[in-house]
């Protein structure tokens, strides 16, 4: 057996029970590597699923990367484009590309008896991924939604229907105003959806396809563009790059030239805030894994000093300077490994309460999520695991070299 690690575990495991001195050292040096390891693992996964769960609703609303005319993208107009059973082929077939959808939009007023609201339409149609919607549904049903008939039945936000005092199953009037003129639908509140995303929740409500084409005066086949999601959002941007050089800055029959954009490009201020939590992480993890690495500094240092005559008595039967240092790196080890221990059962306990019991909660209005979210990255657990325990010994080589500089005939005078 290597002698080192043999008299490290037997100081570890306490086999001299007159030496009390070292066993507070352990227990802080211990508490230190739990704690910043729990601090790191928590961080890390509210940071993780905050950032997915606002990113997972913006996606909802409008796909990976939209493809139509260039102002109407990002609604400075509303021209629209011609988007055939040909052209949704060309965008599915494009390397990365897992679904495409159509959408038309169309601005109008809601009212009721009392108030009236401003809104846009948006219409969708059979192709529709209604997942996103029907995850944050808290009222009603989803309609069938369709490019070949309108059913007059929509979809309102939380929102507007507090506003407008709506209901599920509560019939409204929609106005729209073209050129001076004033058309009126009257629609069914199907359902009532509530993402708590305020800049969506606010002005958005969807309908038939086949209504808001109609109601813009387009041919069937000509839409405000279509939405396409991505496989793997990680390579968004290599996909973005497909969709330049096969898409992008080519025409329809109408003379409509195409564009793309991701939904990052679309909306900057989200993806910048969020990409800004990032930096939080990166400085919580580095005071953490200080405080563990002082903590573990301290702690070997106190007993390197509790543990001088040992250290001389090794010395005088022969023993390297490396062989003690290493005696005591691997005594650091341990104490390391049942910190790293503690820290996950906490780290991982406090996460997984908090995401099947959502006890910690938020201010939707201002983080645009009712509870603290969480995502329980496995391999992302190990890797914080694995540089804790490679940073806390690294820290500790040059405290190790303390214990190489006892002289045997110094130490029996300490003793």
């Amino acid at each position: 057996m290597n002698l080192s690690l043999f008299i490290a575990r037997r100081i570890y495991s306490g086999g001299d029970l007159r030496r009390k001195v070292s066993r507070p050292a352990m227990r802080i040096a211990t508490a230190g590597v739990a704690i910043g390891l729990a601090v790191m693992l928590v961080s890390v996964g509210i940071v993780l699923g905050f950032k997915h769960t606002i990113r997972d609703k913006v996606i909802g609303f409008g796909g990976n990367i939209t493809v139509g005319e260039y102002n109407s993208i990002y609604g400075r107009d509303m021209t629209p484009v011609d988007m055939p059973d040909s052209m949704m082929r060309v965008l599915s077939s494009i390397e990365g590309v897992s679904h495409v959808q159509r959408y038309a939009l169309k601005q109008g007023i809601l009212k009721t008896d009392s108030d009236f609201l401003g809104v846009v339409f948006k219409g969708v149609a059979q192709e529709y991924d209604t997942t996103f919607i029907r995850s944050n549904l808290v009222s009603g049903s989803m309609p069938a939604f369709s490019d070949s008939v309108g059913r007059n039945k929509i979809l309102v936000s939380q929102i507007m229907a507090d506003r407008l005092g709506l209901k599920a199953g509560d019939k409204v009037f929609a106005y729209f105003i073209d050129n001076g003129d004033v058309r009126v639908r009257r629609f069914t509140v199907s359902g009532i959806y509530q993402t708590n995303l305020s800049q969506f929740d606010k002005s958005l409500c969807f309908a038939d396809l086949y209504t808001t084409v109609r109601l813009n005066g387009w041919d069937a086949e000509q839409v405000s563009g279509a939405e396409v999601t991505v496989s793997d959002f990680s390579r968004l941007e290599g996909v973005a790059e497909r969709f330049v050089s096969k898409v992008n800055r080519t025409v329809d029959k109408y003379g409509v030239q195409y564009s793309s954009e991701t939904v990052q490009r679309l909306n900057p201020q989200i993806f910048t805030w969020l990409d800004l939590l990032d930096l939080n992480v990166w400085i919580i993890l580095a005071l953490m894994l200080c405080v563990a690495g002082f903590t573990m500094i301290s702690g070997l240092l106190i007993i390197i000093l509790e543990r001088t005559s040992m250290i001389g008595l090794l010395k005088a039967l022969g023993a390297r300077n490396k062989t003690i240092r290493k005696t005591f790196l691997w005594f650091a080890v341990f104490i390391i490994g049942r910190g790293l221990a503690i820290g996950n059962v906490v780290g991982i306990g406090l996460m997984l309460l908090q995401k099947y019991t959502g006890v910690v909660k938020l201010d939707a209005a201002t983080y645009y999520v009712e509870t603290v979210p969480v995502e329980i990255n496995v391999p992302l657990i190990i890797l914080i695991n694995v540089a804790t325990l490679l940073i806390s010994v690294f820290v500790l080589i040059a405290p190790s070299y303390l214990a190489s500089r006892v002289r045997p005939a110094a130490s029996m005078r300490y003793e």
